[in-house]
């Protein structure tokens, strides 16, 4: 059976099971009352930045940043991750079988070492005997087929599979040791019988029945468990006894009457009544999900156990009551929806606890992004929250500062466009949010094309861009709008002896109203052309096997000089200084300081590429320019007739060791800036670290030096033991801002995660926090998440 779905379908990758069972066997049933039939749903995420959230996903140059939100402007405010969507069209195939109405009439395929065909028409193979029969193969050592009714009377053991299944991984395997059943080895009676679901989930009885076309598959007092069970132990590490379970193929369901959990052989819980649970083949169903304890400094020991349901293949939602003892109330709630052209996520929480004795606290953050006609993205985004205390204090991100807005782009191979609208909130203690820009319009539009007649390659430029301050204070509540025109063409062409030159043509244009500022005119209009040449001499040769790729370039550019102290300088205070920008022709970030004068950007590079994958590489350089000016802040690298000295370096191994450090200095080697990255990507190791010196600069808001480290590691401490580490160091001030450490033990049938965490900030608002976090999953209910590290086997000698 095929069924077709759509784009806007909600996938999820993970499934909860059943962990505490004393906890969630009450939970599945109450789901089989309130669902339909009701079964464990999609694996609860842990907010970002849970200790519990596993951090080392993968190795990088250096620890991962927090996502820049909307190109245009790294405003480093959170964006909320939508939820994953299918394709726009994927055939899925039901596993189940035919009706024989639908099904062909077809031949069954034997195999054995012996076929004898009596009289009566019965027949009898034995020794070896396989059977192929719609899309089923049956294993047996004997089998008597009833010449009058087709009937079948097996003797085992006993392998019945569907190989020709659409995910024969995920099928069920029925071994026995006898069996009867009819002609389509669908319904019958099993005896000695074990039902293996997924290679994960094993049903063991003396006595099976299957009936309606092998739909469903009954045990009568039946052991269950994910746990691979040794003749010489037989006690799994835990298993379910039941009256009966019955398995239903085509849901995916398993219904448990009057179910017992045991760990160790020791009953712990059971239910007078039936339970429902998923398979491990089902990926998403309404349900329980699996609790998560947590302890923590100031709300003490509590509990969330998510409830999840299905609203559709469209849309869902997950409630998560978290009760803390006798200190918290908290109600939160995650609804994401998709659609034929996009799709949105909403998660927000409500609490009542007594770290704010009598307030109501809470937080809602959305997100959405639609398709739209002619290759345009509409995107909206909202984040709010009572404080940042109550952020962190709930785990839910370190974010403090919030946008809410809407956005608008479409990019393509020669043009952009994007813009967008919304607001600011700063969360920040030392922030005020009346005198600080709230209401922000952006908006930009570029264009790459070759001019006629001259060649080359050109970008044109439109930029529009408007903030507003609450307050109606002069000066304080200043407010600006912007509009911003830039050329900039190009043409390189190869030289005689090897060398590339070029020409380099720009001209931005901008006009200014400032109002509530009576230190600026109104309006201001100004124009500022660029021109340049450019000279690079690339340089290849070969030693030892290797490549040495060697690069110098030279590049002169002169702007009339012209102050920026008419237009009051919001969005250019933070400049940096790397390989990247090196021989850009405006070191600034933004639109409000040009860089002007005669100016030379020289540099040379260096790169080796061994023949066993290895290579590393070397740039340098410096900016002179033909007087000291003060474009830039005096502290700044740029600043002077000069600026520092340059020197990056990078190393990669070709096997998942990178190095790369980045330095500024300046003539008497006294250092301004040094970035140190590592990182280390190996099956069993995922390391990423970095260390940061700045310099105080009081223009860009360092009033003291900033002298850090920042580390983040996975790794495989044993079989089936995964541990992840992260902390933030801060030099400067002596003390760690923030340590981590999580351990997760994984076997076959049962998940453990641990996490115990520690945040150091101490302020007016934020308090210093310990956290431990814990999370139990038993294998074999619901398709289980991949996560690094080994799974731990039980061995099984004879």
């Amino acid at each position: 059976m095929t069924a077709r779905r759509h784009k806007g379908l909600l996938r999820t990758t993970g499934l909860a099971g059943i962990a505490g069972l004393a906890v969630l066997l009450p939970g599945l049933a109450a789901a089989q009352q309130n669902a339909a039939p009701g079964s464990a749903g999609p694996e609860w995420q842990a907010p970002a930045g849970s200790s519990i959230q596993q951090r080392a996903g993968g190795a990088a140059l250096a620890p991962q940043a927090t996502p820049l939100a909307n190109r245009p402007v790294a405003d480093r405010t959170p964006s909320p991750r939508l939820p994953e969507t299918v394709e726009p069209t994927a055939d899925i195939t039901l596993d189940g079988t035919v009706s024989d109405a639908e099904a062909p009439d077809e031949a069954a395929t034997v195999l054995a070492d012996s076929l004898v065909l009596q009289g009566d028409q019965t027949l009898i193979a034995a020794g070896g005997v396989v059977v192929w029969y719609q899309g089923a193969r049956l294993v047996a050592s004997r089998m008597i087929v009833d010449g009058e009714s087709g009937e079948l009377t097996i003797e085992g053991p006993i392998h019945l599979s569907r190989p020709g299944a659409a995910d024969p991984e995920a099928a069920a395997i029925l071994i026995a040791d006898s069996a009867q059943l009819d002609r389509e080895l669908q319904d019958g009676i099993v005896r000695g019988a074990r039902l293996v679901i997924a290679h994960e989930l094993q049903l063991a009885s003396r006595q099976a029945t299957r009936s309606e076309q092998g739909r469903f598959t009954r045990l009568d007092n039946v052991v269950t468990s994910a746990c691979q069970i040794c003749a010489e132990n037989p006690v799994p590490l835990w298993e379910i006894r039941a009256r009966s379970i019955t398995h239903d193929a085509r849901t995916s369901l398993l219904h448990l009457d009057h179910p017992q959990f045991r760990a160790f052989g020791l009953p712990l819980a059971s239910v007078p009544f039936t339970v429902t649970a998923p398979d491990p083949t089902v990926e998403r169903r309404s349900g329980f999900l699996r609790p998560e304890f947590r302890t923590t400094s100031r709300l003490g020991f509590g509990m969330k156990l998510p409830y999840f349901v299905t609203l559709g293949d469209h849309a869902d939602m997950t409630i998560i009551p978290y009760f803390s003892t006798s200190r918290t109330r908290t109600l939160e709630l995650r609804y994401r929806q998709a659609f034929r052209n996009g799709a949105m996520e909403w998660s927000g929480a409500i609490s009542r606890d007594d770290i704010e004795p009598g307030e109501t606290r809470g937080y809602l953050f959305g997100a959405a992004e639609f398709e739209l006609p002619r290759g345009y993205n509409l995107g909206v985004r909202i984040q709010a929250a009572s404080d940042r205390s109550y952020l962190l204090d709930y785990d839910v991100t370190e974010a403090d500062r919030l946008w809410s807005g809407v956005t608008l782009e479409r990019i393509k191979r020669d043009k952009l466009l994007i813009a967008r609208i919304g607001n600011y909130h700063s969360l920040r203690d030392y922030e005020d949010n009346d005198t600080s820009p709230a209401q922000v319009a952006d908006a930009l539009w570029q264009r790459r094309f070759t001019p006629n007649y001259i060649g080359g390659e050109a970008l044109m430029e439109w930029s529009l861009h408007a903030h507003r301050r609450p307050s109606d204070e002069d000066v304080k509540g200043r407010d600006i709008a912007r509009a911003s025109f830039g050329l900039d063409w190009r043409r390189s062409e190869i030289l005689p002896g090897g060398f590339v030159g070029a020409a380099i043509l720009g001209l931005d244009a901008d006009l200014y109203h400032v109002a509530q500022d009576s230190n600026y005119e109104d309006a201001v209009l100004r124009a500022y052309p660029t021109t340049g040449v450019e000279l690079r001499w690339p340089l290849a040769g070969y030693s030892g096997g290797a490549t040495h790729i060697v690069e110098p370039v030279i590049q002169l550019l002169w702007s009339p000089r012209g102050g920026d102290n008419d237009i009051p300088n919001e969005d250019s205070r933070l400049i940096e200084f790397d390989e990247g920008n090196l021989f850009s022709t405006n070191r600034f970030p933004g639109w409000d300081a040009r860089e002007t004068g005669l100016r030379a950007n020289l540099g040379v590079s260096w790169t080796r590429i061994d023949p066993q994958g290895w290579s590393i590489g070397l740039t340098g350089g410096r900016v002179f320019r033909d007087r000291a000016v003060n474009q830039f802040p005096k502290d700044s690298p740029l600043s002077g007739q000069h600026s520092d000295w340059l020197l990056a370096a990078h190393y990669d191994s070709g096997t998942g060791l990178a190095i790369s450090n980045r330095a500024l200095f300046d003539d008497s080697f006294n250092f301004s800036r040094n970035e140190l990255r590592l990182g280390w990507l190996r099956s069993d190791l995922q390391l990423s670290a970095g260390h940061l010196w700045m310099d105080s600069n009081q223009d860009e808001g360092r009033g003291t030096d900033i002298n850090e480290f920042t580390a983040n590691i996975g790794w495989q401490i044993a079989d089936g033991w995964w541990g992840s580490a992260e902390t933030r160091y801060d030099f400067t001030a002596n003390q760690a801002q923030m340590a981590a450490l999580d351990v997760t033990y994984r076997n076959e049938c049962v998940s453990v995660e641990m996490g115990l965490s520690r945040r150091f900030t101490d302020s007016d608002n934020v308090r210093p926090e310990t956290s431990f976090d814990l999370s139990v999953r038993l294998g074999g209910f619901g398709r289980q998440k991949d996560i690094p590290g080994t799974v731990a086997r039980r061995s099984c000698m004879r």
